[in-house]
């Protein structure tokens, strides 16, 4: 079950760089509803990574970039 994001997290996402994959996967992820845990496990990655990368902390590795822009694509055909 998710409960959602914080306001501060939406908020910093919204103000973070749209040109990091990691930020464009929090926006899709927001907006779509998808939980931290679910994308972190996808990925196979930390739900803290995860937080950084919505944040605009730190940006995905290489080796992740096609996942993450595959997902965002699926989700946004889904709109």
């Amino acid at each position: 079950m998710s409960y959602g994001y914080s306001q501060n997290l939406v908020e910093a996402n919204r103000q973070a760089d749209a040109e990091s994959l990691g930020v464009a996967l929090g926006r899709t992820c927001i907006d779509s509803g998808v939980s931290v845990k679910q994308i972190a496990l996808e990925l196979g990655v930390s739900r803290m990574t995860i937080y950084n990368w919505f944040w605009g902390i730190n940006t995905p590795a290489p080796p992740h970039h096609d996942r993450i822009k595959q997902f965002i694509e699926c989700h946004k055909k889904r709109k």
